[in-house]
């Protein structure tokens, strides 16, 4: 009996070494990068394909997810649970293996740290955003780097910015996801601010300049040409306070003749929503690189 312990301990021994040599490595990478324009060290977290560590030559699409207000670089990480969605859905045959990028646009309370996806007076986010952060995530992650296989998705104010930055730079993003969005500022339920000279205050300024809708509104026929070359979706809870300029921009974009999908679920602005939504998401976003 002594024996047979001994030997089953062994065993047991051998066979966790194993696991432990060939288990995957992390995937979830969470790291900074010194910025020049904003003058401060940004975070950025990716979650990584399973194929990444040991087939060296790949090359991948790139999906980059943006939080919302209040948020940082890890929530689609920790709250969002994106890796779970991504390996059921990778499994399933329902997604196809991508690099997701979730930089940090904010990481606190927008009263006290400045928050945004867009060029303010001392925080020209959106600036870091195009020179700095995506050339170097995509050499260092072995992205393909090019408008086929690149696209960006975002929710809240994330979603806001996901949608602007595709609709103004058309040359390189082939689709765009938004969810629960901040489209424009909303006459009910935004953040409101006493303080006009305060980052708060400079945030809701720099939203109603980007308008999504007004600017498909006032698009003339090239500039809705280009818009035709993105594929959209968007994605509101029925009970979401953003509701309504979303459903804006639908409408300005059917008036555009420029093809959007709209689903309106049952739901809130809420992270129980946009971890469903990652289930919708990045399907969409496979399917836009495939049809390259």
């Amino acid at each position: 009996m002594k024996q047979f312990v001994v030997t089953c301990l062994v065993v047991w021994f051998a066979v966790a070494t194993m696991h432990a040599q060939f288990r995957p490595p992390q995937r979830v990478v969470t790291d900074t990068i010194y910025s020049e324009v904003l003058q401060a060290k940004r975070a950025y977290t990716v979650i990584l394909p399973q194929s990444f560590e040991w087939n060296k030559e790949k090359q991948y699409p790139v999906l980059y997810l943006l939080h919302g207000m209040y948020g940082k670089n890890d929530d689609w990480a920790i709250q969002g649970r994106v890796l779970d969605v991504y390996d059921q859905l990778v499994l399933s045959g329902e997604s196809c293996e991508m690099v997701i990028v979730t930089p940090d646009a904010g990481g606190g309370n927008p009263e006290e740290f400045q928050n945004g996806y867009f060029n303010v007076p001392d925080w020209e986010y959106e600036r870091f955003f195009f020179d700095e952060l995506m050339p170097y995530v995509e050499k260092r992650f072995r992205v393909k780097g090019d408008r086929q296989h690149r696209a960006i998705a975002g929710l809240s104010m994330g979603g806001g910015g996901c949608t602007s930055y595709a609709q103004r730079h058309t040359d390189l993003f082939c689709a765009a996801y938004a969810m629960s969005a901040l489209m424009d500022l909303p006459q009910k339920g935004d953040a409101k601010t006493d303080n006009p000279d305060g980052k708060l205050a400079k945030l809701n300024r720099s939203v109603i300049e980007n308008s999504c809708v007004e600017y498909v509104k006032t698009a003339d026929k090239s500039r809705q040409e280009a818009l035709r070359t993105v594929k959209w979706f968007v994605d509101c809870g029925d009970d979401d306070f953003l509701l309504d300029c979303n459903t804006e921009f639908y409408r300005a974009m059917r008036n555009a003749h420029i093809p959007c999908q709209l689903r309106v679920r049952d739901g809130s602005h809420n992270w129980e929503y946009w971890h469903t939504a990652l289930y919708q998401c990045l399907p969409f976003a496979s399917r836009a690189f495939m049809s390259f």
